[in-house]
């Protein structure tokens, strides 16, 4: 890769309580509901230049809960369903293992967005990361990105130092301005 081509701004993504609502270990298409708002945030953050890309934790895979071939079904869908909004997903990176097996993939762990880095030439100084726990938030930080946002919902009693903490998704859109 040329190390003078200019650099890409990116907002990390998790999945499960910020692109879909969390119900715990979602596999199925029918399970599958996109948070409120998540549209327009998408539009909005693409529209200012930003790509896009998922990082997801997805231990229900190394558990035994759905198998490698129902997460990719799953991913191809959300995907098509994003792109029939005129969204593009960059990537989806994720992590299969179950959290016992401490690989180095899982978030907190920072690999993902690294990887994603590497293979999209980010500027983390210039890019976002977008989470409902505290390993996202955490992820974010491991990794060099530039400013952390907390979506409160799924676990609201959650303490994190993500610099800032939204309700919900519309309010990004005030936070992301350039």
């Amino acid at each position: 890769m040329n190390s003078k081509a200019p650099k890409n701004k990116a907002v990390f993504l998790d999945r499960d309580g910020v692109i879909n609502i969390d119900k715990q270990y979602v596999s199925k298409i029918e399970d599958f509901e996109f948070k409120e708002g998540i549209f327009e945030l998408l539009g909005h953050l693409q529209r200012l230049g930003y790509i896009l890309i998922v990082v997801t934790n997805q231990s229900g895979i190394g558990r035994g809960y759905y198998t490698q071939e129902d997460f990719d079904k799953l991913t191809r869908w959300k995907i098509r369903e994003l792109k029939k909004r005129g969204i593009i997903i960059s990537d989806v990176f994720y992590c299969p293992h179950a959290p016992e097996l401490l690989c180095d993939c899982r978030k907190p762990n920072a690999k993902m967005l690294l990887d994603a880095k590497k293979k999209f030439n980010i500027d983390l100084e210039s890019s976002w990361m977008i989470g409902d726990k505290k390993s996202d938030i955490e992820a974010g930080r491991n990794a060099g990105v530039a400013k952390t946002i907390f979506v409160s919902g799924s676990y609201p009693k959650t303490k994190t130092d993500a610099d800032y903490s939204v309700n919900n998704l519309i309010e990004i859109t005030d936070l992301i301005k350039d």
